[in-house]
C-alpha cells in the first residue's frame, strides 16, 4: 500500500525504494519497494518490529543512505542520485537530524551547540526566530551550561533546537526519547509536537514506542521492509493494537 497525504505539500517522499545489505547467503532485503509520501507542516511516526526496515527508510529519505533502486526526494529535488558535495550541501541546509544520542559538543556551550551547524555553514541565525526555538524548547535560561551541566532531558532539546533553529525543510528524528526516562521524554515530544503544531516545522520519527507515536499526526507501519498499516490520529492504545498484529511478523528475509 501507499500512504499519501491528499492536498498537502510533500515535504519528503519514497518511490519504490528498495535497498538491500551484503551478499549471498547473508544478502538482506531490507527496503522492498517502498513508497511513502510525509506531507509538509506534519508529524509521521514510522514504527515497526525489530528489523522492519524503520530506520533504513529514515536514513534513505534523510540522504545518510544510498537506495538500490527507486527515488527519494526531498521537496522537489530528488535526493538519490546526488554527488558527494551536493547531498552534503542537502543535509546541511534543508535536512535536521535528532537521534538518540544527543551528539553535543561537551566543550561548547548550549548556544553554541545550537548555533554549530549555522557556524559550519558560515550563516548568522535570524534573530526572531533564533528567539522563537529558544523560547519554544524552554531554555533561555540555560543557554551558557555546557552538556554535562545540563540533564538528558535538556540536553536532547538542545539537540532539537540545533535542528530547527536552520529551518529546514524536514526533520528527522531516530528514537530522540530512546535514552530518557519517560518525563524528560514527555517533555522532548511536547516540544517536537509544538514545533509542528505552531511553527510548521515538518517531522518524521522513528520510535518503537507507543507513547511516543501518539504525538504524531500519522503512524506508518512496516514489516519484512514493506508498508503494511497506517494509522491518523494515533492514540497510544490504537498503536500498540496495531504492533500487536505485526508482531506476527519476522526479520526481513534471508535470501
Amino acid at each position: 500500500m501507499t500512504p499519501t497525504t491528499t492536498g498537502e505539500a510533500i515535504a519528503a517522499r519514497a518511490d519504490e525504494v528498495w535497498k538491500v545489505y551484503g551478499s549471498g547467503e547473508a544478502r538482506v532485503v531490507a527496503l522492498r519497494g517502498v513508497s511513502a509520501s510525509f506531507g509538509q507542516g506534519r508529524f509521521t511516526a514510522i514504527m515497526g518490529p525489530s528489523g522492519s526496515g524503520k530506520s533504513t527508510l529514515m536514513h534513505c529519505l534523510a540522504g545518510l543512505d544510498t537506495v538500490d533502486r527507486g527515488s527519494v526526494h526531498i521537496g522537489g529535488t530528488q535526493v538519490s542520485g546526488l554527488g558527494d558535495k551536493a547531498l552534503t550541501r542537502l543535509r546541511r541546509d534543508r535536512v535536521g537530524f535528532i537521534f538518540q544520542q544527543f551528539n553535543l559538543l561537551p566543550t561548547l556551550s548550549a548556544a553554541e551547540n545550537i548555533r554549530l551547524p549555522l557556524d559550519i555553514a558560515g550563516r548568522k541565525p535570524d534573530p526572531q526566530w533564533w528567539d522563537v526555538v529558544i523560547d519554544t524548547v524552554g531554555l533561555r535560561d540555560r543557554l551558557s551550561h555546557r552538556p554535562s551541566q545540563l540533564s538528558g532531558g535538556q540536553q536532547q532539546r538542545v539537540a532539537c533546537a540545533r535542528a530547527l533553529v536552520a529551518r529546514p525543510d524536514v526533520i528527522f528524528a531516530d528514537e530522540p526519547t530512546g535514552n530518557l526516562d519517560s518525563r524528560s521524554g514527555a517533555e522532548v515530544l511536547s516540544f517536537l509536537r509544538a514545533s509542528v503544531r505552531e511553527h510548521r516545522q515538518t517531522i518524521v520519527m522513528v520510535t518503537h514506542d507507543p507513547v511516543a507515536a501518539s504525538y504524531a499526526d500519522r503512524v506508518v507501519f512496516l514489516a519484512d521492509g514493506e508498508i503494511v498499516d497506517e494509522l491518523h490520529d494515533p492514540t497510544a492504545e490504537t498503536v500498540l493494537d496495531t504492533m500487536k498484529r505485526l508482531d506476527t511478523y519476522g526479520e526481513p528475509v534471508m535470501i
